[in-house]
């Protein structure tokens, strides 16, 4: 199991457990996590799971695609080009086995 903590904008943080394999979205949507939409189920189309990725985590993590890069350009809150990343691009197991990541204010 890997180890989300999802941290609200209002200072609340949301800890969830994921199987490998499963996206940081799918992670959160499937635990009622406030502030991840996933409009898209995943396609990296629509950027509703968009996050900020906390500093000591971003080296672990794959390179942002082509398609993750253009979606990050339309995010409801403004892009962090050093910390953006779109959930349903980072998966658990694959990519970390813990991370802490910071929820925007706004999605969609």
């Amino acid at each position: 199991m890997a180890k989300i903590s999802f941290h609200q904008p209002g200072g609340g943080v949301d800890i969830v457990d994921a199987d490998p394999g499963t996206s940081l979205m799918r992670a959160a949507v499937s635990n009622g996590v406030a502030g991840i939409v996933g409009e898209c189920g995943g396609q990296a189309m629509c950027a509703t799971c968009h996050v900020y990725v906390r500093e000591e985590y971003l080296d672990g993590l794959p390179q942002t695609g082509e398609d993750e890069d253009e979606m990050l350009d339309c995010t409801a809150s403004p892009r962090d080009d050093a910390r953006s990343r779109l959930g349903c691009q980072l998966r658990a197991g694959d990519d970390f086995a813990e991370i802490e990541v910071d929820l925007p204010a706004e999605q969609s």
